[in-house]
C-alpha cells in the first residue's frame, strides 16, 4: 500500500501530519512539493480526488494569488491548476494521497480516513 504526502516541511501541519502519519506505522513517500511541483496532470489528478475545484486547493492569501488575479471569476480551470504548477506556494498542504483517495491534512487529524 504506498502513500504519498505532498508536504512543506516548514508548515506545521505538515510536520503533524507526516507525524500522524508515522505514529501508525505508515511511511509514506514524501514529495517536498515547493522542490519538485506536480505537473498539470498530477495536479488535476490530485484535485479530482480530492473532490476539490481549484481555487479550494489554493492558498488565497498568497502574494502571488493577489499579484497574478487569481480571484478573477472568468479564469478557466486550467488557467488556475497552470497558475498552481507555476507557483507551488498556492497549493494548500499537506495533501496524502493513498490507494487512489486524497485528503488535505487541514487539520492534520483529516488524513485519518484514508488509513
Amino acid at each position: 500500500m504506498t502513500t504519498e504526502i505532498y508536504h512543506n516541511p516548514r508548515c506545521s501541519k505538515s510536520r503533524q501530519t507526516l507525524k500522524l502519519l508515522q505514529e501508525r506505522g505508515v511511511e509514506p513517500t514524501v514529495i517536498k512539493y515547493l522542490e519538485t511541483p506536480p505537473d498539470r496532470d498530477q495536479l488535476a489528478r490530485i484535485l479530482d480526488l480530492l473532490g476539490l475545484e481549484p481555487r479550494e486547493l489554493m492558498r488565497r492569501k498568497e502574494k502571488e494569488y493577489r499579484e497574478l488575479g487569481l480571484d478573477d471569476p472568468a479564469l478557466t480551470r486550467d488557467q488556475l491548476i497552470q497558475a498552481m504548477v507555476e507557483h507551488p506556494r498556492l497549493i494548500e498542504r499537506p495533501i496524502v494521497i493513498r490507494d487512489g483517495r486524497a485528503a488535505l491534512g487541514r487539520p492534520p487529524e483529516k488524513v485519518l480516513e484514508l488509513l
